[in-house]
């Protein structure tokens, strides 16, 4: 497969090469929205750094991956947590997909064209949350009927997930 061109414009990251559309279509890989693909942050960065992208600014010059990685921390705190998760996801043959209107971090897919299983939140092991935040987070995946999944980041960027069920008793 060619190497995919985006560009970088603001903080969208967006192609319409015949790759990108190929690409979306067989691993879906980017949004697409008439004739053009958008990555989410994490999309691109892994895409990125597997080399099957690359990132062109508005000059059109190509942004390196830990270029690109600063300059688009300075909108998303979480975004190198994200991308570890994501990145970890994908590996495991997972489609993790962007979750923004349900205040999660992703919905995670088993496999294309079906309805997401889980609702992930990425946080890292240095961060407590409260009992009032645990119950909002299992409060979402409950009313959206998938499972809570919260992605837990180490200092040594590895990931252990805890799968959270409503259960009856």
């Amino acid at each position: 497969m060619q190497k995919i061109t985006a560009h970088l414009i603001g903080n969208s990251i967006t192609s319409n090469s015949k790759s990108a559309i190929d690409l979306n279509s067989s691993q879906n890989l980017g949004h697409k929205t008439r004739d053009k693909i958008t990555y989410t942050l994490p999309e691109a960065l892994f895409l990125l750094e597997k080399s099957q992208l690359e990132i062109l600014d508005i000059k059109d010059r190509k942004i390196p991956f830990k270029k690109l990685l600063r300059k688009l921390l300075k909108s998303d705190k979480k975004l190198q947590l994200k991308y570890i998760v994501y990145k970890d996801l994908r590996e495991k043959g997972l489609i993790p997909k962007t979750a923004l209107k349900y205040g999660a971090d992703f919905r995670v897919y088993k496999k294309k064209n079906q309805h997401s299983e889980w609702i992930c939140f990425v946080d890292s092991e240095k961060n407590h949350i409260s009992w009032q935040e645990f119950s909002g987070k299992t409060r979402v995946a409950h009313s959206t009927k998938k499972k809570l999944l919260l992605a837990i980041v180490d200092e040594e960027n590895d990931v252990t997930y805890y799968e959270v069920n409503w259960k009856k008793m």
